[in-house]
């Protein structure tokens, strides 16, 4: 993630390579707008407003706070971290997956 927060072009460059596609630098630069945390935070589809109150309460704690990694550490205690870090283990084991959670 913190290479995305770091080089933004030349990760959605990196996409378009992977998908084969190539596009105008102007839709390069609105896929960099629309994406940027700022914009996704204020876009109800994104940041997951539409969705429904017993599902997702954003008076408890909106979807996209701050967008600063490792800000969980302002919301988690250290006993739900660890179950977390539990509940992770047992669901992601035998995946390849990486997810940085620090910076």
């Amino acid at each position: 993630m913190s290479a995305v927060l770091q080089d933004p072009r030349q990760e959605v460059q990196k996409i378009l390579q992977f998908l084969g596609k190539e596009v105008a630098e102007g839709t390069v630069e609105r896929i960099l707008h629309h994406t940027s945390f700022q914009e996704m935070k204020k876009n109800p589809a994104a940041n997951y407003e539409t969705m429904p109150t017993a599902l997702m309460d954003h008076s408890l704690s909106p979807f996209l706070r701050k967008g600063i990694s490792g800000d969980w550490k302002n919301h988690f205690t250290v006993a739900q971290n660890e179950r977390f870090d539990q509940h992770y283990q047992k669901h992601m084991a035998g995946s390849d997956l990486c997810f940085q959670m620090e910076a």
